[in-house]
């Protein structure tokens, strides 16, 4: 007999739509100056973003319908496959603003470290799966993952891509705590990391003009380190309650660098207002709350951990991409997910999503009433808990 699925969680599907579509004008309105200025085509980068919530949606179509049990077998090869991939790009990379972040194939270009970050955590959802109450093992459970963890957050962090490691290193630990590790295991190993990040981040000097420039002592270089920032703060200054309209920004016009990117949450905030913003956080709030409660309905320590990973990884994007913008933490190089131009990150969240989609149709959330007249019947009567096909 067919096995017949429940339905997918709808609520965070339209949620993740709603917020691809939404970026086709964000990006258009935020990009459009500046592409000009440069290319002479207005549209440029439009065309280009296009292609990718395209590309986005049918990712996420393909990988909903594809029971995530199938990666058991896969998430080791291909981590290793990423490892090797982020090697090539240090030794090969094109290398954009002193980083080396990229693999270029003609006109196609590829940023490793976004498939990295999926790579690790669908191996450590597996490992959790299959170890179980070995992860409080420290030999045999938690050091393993950590050298997993510790390589490809390494290698991200020689690109370098201080944000992005740090970022893939506390989604690590956030799942190896759902997965019960020990405290004083993660403990330890933040204990030991914190020194390794301080040296990180004063070897380098526009590092460090960023920490001061968030901590008010980085205002002898003219206020060059937070230009970017104040920028965007003059934005949402300028969106006022509604906003100026869609395609009114006036921080596009040359004065915000990237607005396209890491900070068009504040093109948000000045042509739509307190109101967009609010809204555009309510759509991630919603992702957050649909993928918690995926998670807990989840029927099996697989499913539940990959639901967590998944939903933590862009919820967390999302809020610091939020939080810079307004300039409550240091200025990061994070993307906003689904709404910031880059084809590398709304390509995989996309995948991942797909893939947080296929857990919940197999939750009771949404259970497909059964075929003929008893379907009603079956599904008032079935004990609490059964799960109704």
């Amino acid at each position: 007999m067919k096995k017949e699925r429940n339905h997918i969680d709808i609520a965070t599907l339209i949620a993740v739509l709603t917020l691809m579509t939404l970026s086709l004008g964000v990006v258009y309105s935020a990009s459009s100056t500046w592409v000009w200025w440069k290319s002479g085509n207005s549209e440029k980068l439009l065309e280009s973003h296009a292609l990718k919530v395209l590309l986005g949606f049918g990712m996420i179509f393909i990988f909903m319908h594809i029971d995530y049990q199938k990666y058991r077998k896969l998430t080791k090869p291909v981590l290793i496959a990423t490892i090797g991939l982020l090697l090539v790009t240090l030794a090969m990379g094109g290398e954009v603003k002193g980083a080396t972040r990229w693999l270029r194939f003609g006109g196609f270009g590829l940023q490793p470290s976004e498939f990295a970050k999926y790579a690790l955590l669908f191996h450590l959802c597996v490992l959790l799966a299959d170890k179980r109450d070995r992860i409080k093992d420290f030999k045999q459970g938690f050091l393993p993952m950590m050298i997993w963890i510790g390589g490809v957050t390494l290698l991200v962090l020689i690109q370098p891509n201080f944000s992005t490691g740090t970022m893939i290193f506390g989604i690590s630990l956030m799942v190896l705590f759902v997965g019960r590790a020990k405290i004083s295991h993660m403990m330890l190993t933040l204990g030991a990391l914190v020194p390794v990040l301080v040296i990180f981040v004063m070897s380098a000097e526009y590092r460090m003009r960023r920490v001061l420039s968030f901590l008010g002592g980085g205002g002898d270089d003219g206020g060059h380190s937070n230009y970017q920032l104040l920028q965007g703060i003059i934005g949402f200054g300028n969106g006022g309650l509604l906003g100026l309209g869609p395609g009114l920004s006036r921080q596009r016009e040359l004065f915000l660098p990237e607005s396209y990117g890491d900070f068009v949450f504040s093109i948000i905030g000045e042509e739509y207002g307190l109101v967009g913003t609010i809204f555009v956080l309510l759509l991630f709030l919603t992702i957050l709350l649909r993928g918690m409660k995926i998670a807990r309905s989840a029927p099996d320590d697989l499913g539940k951990y990959l639901a967590v990973g998944i939903t933590v990884s862009v919820a967390l994007y999302a809020v610091i991409n939020a939080a810079v913008t307004l300039g409550i933490v240091p200025t990061t190089g994070l993307p906003m997910p689904f709404v910031s131009y880059g084809g590398s990150a709304m390509l995989f969240s996309s995948v991942a999503v797909g893939v947080l989609l296929n857990i919940s149709a197999q939750t009771d959330l949404r259970p497909r009433l059964p075929k003929g007249a008893g379907g009603v019947k079956a599904m008032e009567t079935a004990p609490a808990g059964a799960k109704v096909r």
